[in-house]
């Protein structure tokens, strides 16, 4: 008996739908993201700094600390990644459903930071998964996160309205300090 291929089910056929729903799916998606922290270095502590009462990023729609990978909407990278390290990162972004986000928090997570030219870091994490939102920085500040999360909402505000340009590439947060000493 040889096994069948069966195809793979689409989940949601966003491009027949019309306009004032994709407008309504897009604002429930964007006030309701579920957050897996991918934390590995000193900037997952902003990360946690951002999620307390004094910043709280609940407030913005951003549901922290997502029990895992296949509940989550939004990945926030945090951290020098290694190449030892780096199938992790590609396995648990695979586990996400779509769609799914990225935002690569910190100058570890989005260039290797100080590390660089270490033979072990992997020079961004955009070279493993594609990134939606760089928050620079080392470490960055919370409110820094806060306007990436901002930045990202208004990404998503803005998805599927023309399929060309469902997923129109990075968007850098800036305009805001850098590390605690500036």
């Amino acid at each position: 008996m040889a096994l069948v291929e069966l195809p793979t089910p689409k989940v949601g056929l966003i491009e027949q739908v019309p306009e004032p729903i994709k407008f309504i799916l897009n604002w429930g998606r964007q006030y309701s993201l579920w957050v897996f922290n991918f934390g590995l270095a000193c900037c997952a502590i902003e990360f946690i700094a951002t999620s307390m009462s004094r910043h709280d990023f609940i407030r913005l729609g951003v549901i922290p600390f997502a029990p895992g990978p296949r509940q989550a909407d939004l990945m926030v990278v945090s951290g020098t990644v290694t190449d030892k390290m780096a199938p992790a990162v590609q396995r648990l972004y695979a586990q996400m459903p779509d769609p799914k986000y990225v935002i690569s928090f910190g100058a570890c997570s989005n260039c290797g930071g100080p590390y660089w030219d270490s033979y072990c870091v992997t020079k961004g994490v955009d070279q493993l998964v594609p990134v939606d939102v760089y928050v620079p920085g080392c470490p960055p500040r919370p409110e820094a996160l806060l306007h990436g999360i901002v930045k990202l909402q208004e990404k998503i505000a803005g998805e599927y309205r023309n399929p060309k340009t469902a997923r129109p590439g990075a968007t850098r947060a800036a305009g805001l300090p850098t590390g605690h000493g500036a």
